[in-house]
């Protein structure tokens, strides 16, 4: 049995680079734009996790969430956020989006367009590439596997 894998920074710093100064990007959409928010890509990036089941990630987004501010309710609640009266229309289309291009469906003309209404256009590319994201990552640490728990907010 292995009990240590690959340190993928160590291995490849360069492309790790990248991938930081694409979340870099993001932290600063989600934080400087309306109708977004900081709140809104951390609960992207859970809710993806989740569906995932990204272990270090949910760990990791959980964490970084409530430093954040954000309350243990909204967290716990986030695998049925449908049938939860906490979140706002805007988090609720942003959670819908990040779940159909997780489950890799097909977007069809009345959802793209629902999404632009709800969210504006720019807003849902930033929401795109969050959910592309959060997806990429997950799929590195589940191969790699850091230690889940290990992660401390800023």
């Amino acid at each position: 049995m292995i009990t240590a894998r690959a340190n993928y920074v160590a291995l490849a710093p360069e492309a790790m680079q990248i991938l930081m100064d694409q979340e870099r990007y993001l932290r600063d959409r989600f934080h400087a734009s309306e109708p977004l928010g900081a709140a809104i890509w951390e609960l992207i990036k859970l809710r993806v996790s989740q569906i995932n089941q990204c272990a270090f990630c949910i760990d990791l987004h959980s964490k970084e969430a409530l430093a954040q501010g954000e309350t243990a309710e909204r967290i716990i609640g986030l695998s049925a956020w449908r049938d939860m009266p906490l979140y706002s229309a805007v988090e609720e289309a942003a959670l819908a989006w990040a779940e159909h291009l997780t489950d890799d469906r097909t977007v069809d003309d009345q959802m793209y367009l629902n999404m632009v209404n709800t969210l504006g256009e720019r807003a849902l590319l930033d929401i795109t590439l969050a959910v592309n994201a959060i997806n990429g990552w997950n799929r590195i640490v589940k191969t790699f596997k850091p230690e889940v728990g290990s992660y401390k907010p800023r």
